[in-house]
C-alpha cells in the first residue's frame, strides 16, 4: 500500500467508479448550449404537453399514440377548429330561421277581423308586404317576402282583397293567386231591381237571376213595403257598395235596405209624407217619378209640385217614364201605340200614382218629394240640351214651350 495524495480525495469518479480522469475525453457528457442562460419566459416547456402514461396500464397508449397525435392536430391546426365553431354557428343559425319563418308563416290562434286592402296598378310583393304588416294581416313583411320567394311569387294584380288578421302565408298567397275577390257594385239613382241585378251577376260567386229573385219575392222585406207588395224597387239605398267574399245576396239585399231606411228617416219620412197627405210609400213613389222625370237638381222640386198638383186635380201625370217602366225601357221614345199600353203604370191612361216605385230615387229626389216648392205648374218640357225643362200652369205655354224645344231639336 503506497501513500496516497491528499489531494486525490476530492477528486470526482465516474459511474464506474474510476476517476474522472480515467475516461477518455471522447466520452464526456456535452455541455448544452443553453447551460448558465436565463429561459425565454414566452416559451412553454415541451413537457406541459406530454402527458405521462403508464405503458404498462389498461390499454393505454404511449405518448407517441393516437391520443398524442390528435391533441397534437388541433393544437397546430386552430382554423379546424374555427370551423367547427362556424358550423356550429350556421346550424343555429339556419334551424333558428326555420323555425321563426314557420312561426311567422302560420301563427296561433284563430283568424282575426277582416282586412279590405285595396291594391293599386303596379304595385308588387314588396309594397303589399309592407301594407299587409300596417295593417295587421300578418306580423312581419321580411318573413312574408322569404316565403314568397321560396314558394313562388303569386304576382298581384289591381283591385282589392279581403285578409283577415292572423291569416297564414298559404292562405294569403291562396287569395292572392285568385285575383280581387272583393267588388266594388255601384247602385246608380234611377236604377231599378232588374239592373242591380244584371250587374250583382257579373261577380264571381253571384248570379243575377238569383238575386232578382230574391228581391222580388218579398222574403226580404222593407220597413216601408205595403202588406202584399213584394217588389223592392225604390226601397234600396243609392251609392257603392263592396261585395265581399262569401257575401250573400240576402245580405246585400239587407245592407242596400238599411242604408235607405237610415236616409228616409234622416228626412223623416213619415211626417213628411203626412204633411203631403200620402203615404211614406207614396212619396217613395212619387220620388222615384221625380228622379226619372227631372233628372238633374234645379229640375227635381218643380217636377214633384207638378205631380202633387196633378194628383190634387186627379188628373193622368202623363209621364213617359211610368210607361217605359213598364215596358222594362229605361229612355228612349215614346210612341202613340205604348200610350195605348194597358198596363197600371201606364199614366196616360190611370190616374193617381204607379203601383209601386218606378226606380230608386237618389237622396236630392226624395228630399225634393218630400219639400216641394209652392208652385201651380201642371206641365214641364225639356228646353234645353243641358237638361233645363220649363214648367208652365196652363195648356197653351206647355204647346208653347214645345214649340221651343223642337226649334232646338229637343222635341
Amino acid at each position: 500500500m503506497t501513500e496516497e495524495d491528499p489531494e486525490q480525495d476530492h477528486q470526482p469518479t465516474g459511474p464506474t467508479g474510476t476517476t474522472g480522469g480515467d475516461r477518455p475525453p471522447s466520452t464526456w457528457l456535452p455541455i448544452p448550449e443553453t447551460f448558465g442562460q436565463r429561459p425565454d419566459p414566452l416559451t412553454v416547456p415541451t413537457s406541459q404537453f406530454t402527458a405521462e402514461v403508464d405503458e404498462a396500464g389498461s390499454g393505454g397508449e404511449g405518448v407517441d399514440g393516437p391520443v398524442h397525435q390528435r391533441a397534437t392536430a388541433f393544437a397546430h391546426h386552430p382554423f379546424r377548429i374555427a370551423g367547427a365553431i362556424f358550423a356550429v354557428l350556421g346550424l343555429v343559425v339556419v334551424v333558428g330561421g326555420y323555425l321563426w319563418l314557420d312561426h311567422e308563416a302560420n301563427p296561433s290562434g284563430p283568424k282575426g277581423a277582416q282586412v279590405i286592402i285595396a291594391v293599386p296598378k303596379g304595385a308588387g310583393v314588396s309594397s303589399l308586404a309592407g301594407t299587409l304588416q300596417k295593417d295587421g294581416v300578418i306580423g312581419n313583411s321580411l318573413a312574408f317576402r322569404i316565403w314568397i320567394s321560396i314558394h313562388g311569387d303569386p304576382g298581384v294584380f289591381e283591385g282589392s282583397y279581403a285578409f283577415n288578421k292572423n291569416d297564414s302565408f298559404a292562405a294569403i298567397k291562396s287569395v292572392l293567386d285568385s285575383g280581387p275577390n272583393v267588388f266594388n257594385l255601384a247602385v246608380e239613382s234611377g236604377f231599378t231591381v232588374s239592373e242591380v241585378a244584371s250587374r250583382i251577376g257579373q261577380f264571381p260567386g253571384h248570379d243575377g237571376s238569383a238575386f232578382k229573385q230574391l228581391a222580388d219575392g218579398g222574403s226580404v222585406r222593407s220597413q216601408w213595403q205595403p202588406a202584399g207588395v213584394t217588389s223592392l224597387d225604390g226601397l234600396l239605398g243609392t251609392g257603392n257598395y263592396q261585395i265581399l267574399p262569401g257575401e250573400s245576396d240576402a245580405q246585400l239585399l239587407t245592407q242596400m235596405i238599411d242604408r235607405f231606411d237610415t236616409q228616409a228617416k234622416a228626412m223623416d219620412l213619415t211626417a213628411r209624407s203626412a204633411a203631403l197627405g200620402v203615404t211614406p210609400y207614396q212619396a217613395i213613389t212619387m220620388a222615384s217619378i221625380v228622379q226619372k222625370e227631372g233628372v238633374i237638381q234645379k229640375n227635381l222640386g218643380p217636377v214633384a209640385r207638378v205631380i202633387l198638383n196633378r194628383l190634387a186635380k186627379n188628373t193622368p201625370l202623363q209621364m213617359d217614364s211610368t210607361v217605359l217602366y213598364s215596358e222594362g225601357r229605361d229612355g228612349g221614345p215614346v210612341t202613340s201605340a205604348d200610350l195605348q199600353l194597358q198596363s197600371p203604370y201606364n199614366t196616360y191612361l190611370h190616374t193617381g200614382l204607379t203601383p209601386t216605385p218606378i226606380c230608386f230615387p237618389a237622396p236630392a229626389a226624395l228630399q225634393a218629394a218630400l219639400n216641394p216648392p209652392a208652385g201651380s205648374w201642371l206641365y214641364f218640357v225639356l228646353v234645353q240640351s243641358d237638361g233645363t225643362e220649363a214648367f208652365s200652369d196652363t195648356y197653351a205655354e206647355q204647346l208653347a214651350n214645345e214649340a221651343i224645344a223642337r226649334q232646338r231639336g229637343l222635341g
